[in-house]
């Protein structure tokens, strides 16, 4: 009986391992994709508006009169300011079922 009830929350705890977060990271990304969320820091948000002021400079630019070097210099600078736009947002997400798994081999460990 006590194995039975050991494999039945093992199955459980999987489930909620794989599943739950896929199905949360889905609905996350559909409900959050136009909007930014309100635990940015302050800095983060300068930072960003200054990206976005530095891109929308480079676009309204004439680069008829530009040299291939000085073409290729703004390209590497776009491709560096999408980077750091990326690390912007960089945030680690635990499942429900990933925290409980943490505390049982915690426990287990521990005793």
């Amino acid at each position: 009986m006590r194995i039975k009830n050991v494999l039945m929350f093992i199955a459980f705890s999987l489930f909620l391992v794989f599943v739950m977060p896929l199905r949360s990271s889905a609905m996350k990304a559909s409900a959050t994709a136009a909007t930014a969320s309100p635990s940015d820091s302050l800095s983060d948000t300068k930072v960003a508006a200054q990206i976005v002021t530095r891109v929308n400079e480079i676009q309204a630019m004439d680069k008829t009169n530009l040299t291939a070097d000085e073409k290729k210099a703004l390209r590497k600078e776009l491709n560096g300011l999408k980077k750091q736009a990326e690390g912007l947002d960089s945030k680690v997400y635990l499942s429900v079922g990933a925290i409980i798994i943490i505390i049982l081999l915690l426990i287990l460990i521990l005793r």
